[in-house]
């Protein structure tokens, strides 16, 4: 029998790891690295609960494998993308799929779209290699430490040997140094398994079905390089160097290039070590100063809840490792590719019906809009490919985009449902106009922002028609993931996932038309928007399509996303909005959680926060940080502690239920998405103290807020931009408004 969000006892949810790891946690001290940071009593045994270390293009993994220190090196634009022959044919179509729908009869789809993902091995995201350094002569480990403050990793051993490892944050350089070495360790460089020994069984996802020749390995006293030809025109360089300063210090650095790729650099590894002159010393003092200014744009403090305020840390600290200007965005696994010989879990990709969206719901609030950027970079790299893939299998024109896509925006395939789910770019222009909104920038928006959205505005127009009742439809509806990969996965009636993904992006094209002043733009967006119906509803709230509730335990919230995160309905439009958003989320908690995985609790917890419970969005998040998490914060997707939590306890890691945590906190802080700012909008009644500095508000305002005792005790904000501004006064419990100049700041203190 499931476990319901109520029956959590007190030791399930307060500090600690969340469940029983091959390594030993420290208990925290007060310093806000071992606080917010990961510490472990020996290395990480399994490859994904390694030590994770990014600069958004170049990712590794530190881990023991056998009695080797191992550095599992990845690289965020290194792809196979080799081309699916069957996505080329006159019969890759939409109107394919809906002649199979209307025959019953899914075979022919099953053949061309959903049976070759289950045979070939690509396209997907591939592993580099792995520096490894033998490790037995140094005894015993003491600790291992992430100080996520510094993104520096230092292990210790017994006998006095420390080492310190960190991928630079500015130029793209990785780094380690040994000190109070006994002797000098050997450095050796791995090659991932492209070749096996003739005879060996390949397992379905094997590296060896690449089919690669393997790379070659120069060695040197004091360096090592690996070249290594992947798919078409794209090969990738290892380049590894080490040196001595004394006899008991040993430092070297690492470094990882592709070419063939649209992030590619110029240089390959070897000739860019080659001029490459920055000591450990100094690369350490640039590094650690560029994430001391990532922490100084947001921070935050729960002393009433320190395994919430550490998995916030915990979560920033992996998005600023995962994304970053000019290199590819948050994919399933970002820059930490499987190191076990295979093919990561589901390819690697870019999951668009669910895992990039949340990936990067935390970035705006948090004030990181330029790691955030990175998402509607790459959408907008990919914008003439997606263009291209509307043509060919819809058949019009106008944008969507692949919902299962490759580095380079086009279909890799997987269940027919959603990887060719039909209003994908609704849900992303939502970050488009995210981007817009916390920014405040006309400029983007006019260049950007609106041309996105606009065209994904045309191909909703585009592809729907009629019905008998004059209001527009999809010729075929499909809600993420519910009824699987059956037929009964389409629908013929729109579902509330695709209708608010298209409401959201008229309104959202509205919106941004209105405020560049295109009034017949305007007057268009409008006729059609008005033409669409309104959101299906019964006694259980929103329903996945018309007549058609939800009956089952289900892992994702599609048919909820008008309430979060779209905001097209909201407790603040009244009674009746009020009670049909908590009866549609009291639906889906009571149909119980075997079907749920970890990103659930995650987007639970921000519809929590939305109708202002922060009891229950603290429950689910702990949950969540328990159940779900490897030691080193991983989302593991399944239940790892076993206690009904869910009905799966599988491990592939995926990232989107962490950084779906992180939102979650923040909306229990600061909600803007109404036009008025409110803090600590939905606080636990346990957190009698919380503050937090610089959450970015829609409009451009950073706030700074602190609650003491029960109460907020200050809030204070600063207009980028010079807007009028919407604020929620808690203590006279009336909305104050007031023309802002840019730069302004205003107080509110009890």
């Amino acid at each position: 029998m499931a476990t319901s969000l109520g029956q959590l006892n007190a030791t399930q949810t307060t500090g600690g790891l969340p469940f029983e790891t091959t390594a030993t946690v420290f208990h925290p001290t007060d310093t806000p690295a071992s606080v917010h940071g990961l510490q472990f009593r020996q290395l990480p045994q399994v490859w994904d609960e390694g030590i994770p270390l990014g600069n958004g293009i170049m990712g590794a993994l530190i881990w023991q494998k056998d009695d080797r220190l191992r550095l599992a090196l990845d690289r965020a634009d290194l792809w196979d993308l080799r081309p699916v022959k069957e996505f080329s044919g006159s019969d890759y179509t939409f109107r394919f799929i809906c002649e199979a729908v209307e025959k019953k009869d899914m075979s022919p789809v099953y053949r061309l779209i959903d049976d070759r993902t289950s045979i070939d091995i690509a396209p997907s995201k591939i592993p580099a290699g792995a520096i490894e350094i033998p490790i037995a002569g140094l005894g015993k480990v003491k600790s291992t430490e992430l100080d996520v403050h510094t993104a520096v990793c230092t292990i210790t051993w017994e006998n006095g040997t420390t080492a310190q490892i960190f991928t630079n944050a500015t130029d793209k350089v990785g780094h380690f140094r040994f000190t109070h070495l006994p002797q000098k360790p050997e450095i050796l460089l791995e090659a991932p398994s492209y070749e096996v020994p003739q005879g060996t069984k390949i397992e379905r996802n094997s590296l060896a079905r690449l089919g690669y020749k393997k790379g070659k390995v120069i060695v040197k006293k004091d360096h090592i390089t690996y070249r290594q030809k992947a798919y078409g025109n794209v090969s990738y360089e290892i380049d590894v160097r080490w040196k001595q300063p004394d006899p008991q210090t040993l430092e070297g650095t690492f470094c990882l290039t592709t070419q063939g790729t649209p992030y590619s650099e110029a240089t390959q590894a070897s000739q860019q070590m080659d001029n490459y002159a920055k000591d450990f010393t100094a690369a350490l003092h640039e590094h650690t100063d560029w994430w001391k200014n990532y922490w100084e744009q947001c921070s935050l403090s729960l002393p009433d809840d320190p395994t919430l305020e550490r998995q916030w840390y915990l979560e920033m600290y992996k998005f600023g490792a995962a994304s970053r200007k000019d290199a590819p965005p948050i994919c399933l696994q970002a820059v930490w590719t499987a190191d076990n010989g295979q093919t990561p879990p589901w390819r690697g990709d870019f999951h668009n019906d669910l895992n990039t969206q949340l990936s990067y719901w935390p970035g705006y609030a948090a004030n990181h809009l330029e790691e955030s950027a990175v998402f509607t970079d790459w959408l907008w790299q990919i914008k003439e490919n997606s263009e291209a893939y509307t043509r060919q299998f819809f058949g019009v024109e106008g944008l969507n985009v692949p919902c299962i896509s490759t580095l380079d925006g086009k279909n890799l395939g997987g269940w027919n449902q959603y990887s060719h789910q039909p209003t994908a770019s609704g849900w992303l222009a939502q970050h488009f106009y995210l981007q817009w909104k916390y920014s405040a920038d006309d400029i983007f928006l006019r260049t950007r922002a609106y041309p996105w959205v606009k065209e994904a505005a045309r191909y909703f127009e585009n592809i729907s028609v009629k019905d008998e009742n004059g209001k527009r439809k999809l010729p075929l509806s499909s809600s993420p993931e519910i009824n699987d990969n059956s037929l009964e996965a389409w629908f013929k009636q729109t579902t509330n996932f695709d209708l608010a993904c298209i409401r959201f992006t008229y309104q959202a094209a509205i919106e941004m038309a209105k405020h560049l002043q295109l009034d017949k733009e305007v007057a268009h967006w409008q006729k059609q928007l008005s033409e669409w119906p309104n959101l299906a509803t019964d006694s259980t709230g929103l329903t996945i399509a018309p007549n058609y509730p939800l009956e089952y335990t289900h892992r994702h919230l599609s048919h909820l996303l008008a309430i979060h995160p779209l905001g097209l309905l909201d407790v603040s439009q009244g009674k009746e909005a009020r009670r049909l958003i908590e009866r549609s989320i009291h639906h889906f908690q009571e149909l119980g959680t075997q079907g749920w995985v970890g990103y659930t609790y995650t987007w639970l917890a921000n519809l929590q926060a939305r109708v202002f419970d922060g009891d229950a969005a603290a429950r689910s998040l702990h949950i969540f940080a328990k159940a779900f998490c490897s030691p080193n914060s991983f989302h593991l997707n399944g239940d790892q502690l076993k206690q009904g939590f869910s009905g799966f306890t599988y491990r592939p890691f995926t990232l989107e239920g962490n950084f779906a945590c992180a939102s979650a906190i923040q909306e229990m802080l600061l909600q803007s998405h109404t036009g008025i700012i409110r803090v600590f909008p939905a606080l636990p009644m346990s957190w009698q103290n919380a503050s937090f500095k610089n959450l970015r508000a829609m409009g451009a305002f950073l706030v700074s807020a602190t609650y003491h005792n029960g109460e907020t005790e200050s809030i204070h904000i600063t207009s980028e931009k010079g807007v009028l501004l919407k604020v929620f006064d808690p203590f006279t419990r009336k909305v104050i408004e007031k023309q802002m100049k840019a730069g302004e700041v205003f107080n509110l203190t009890r």
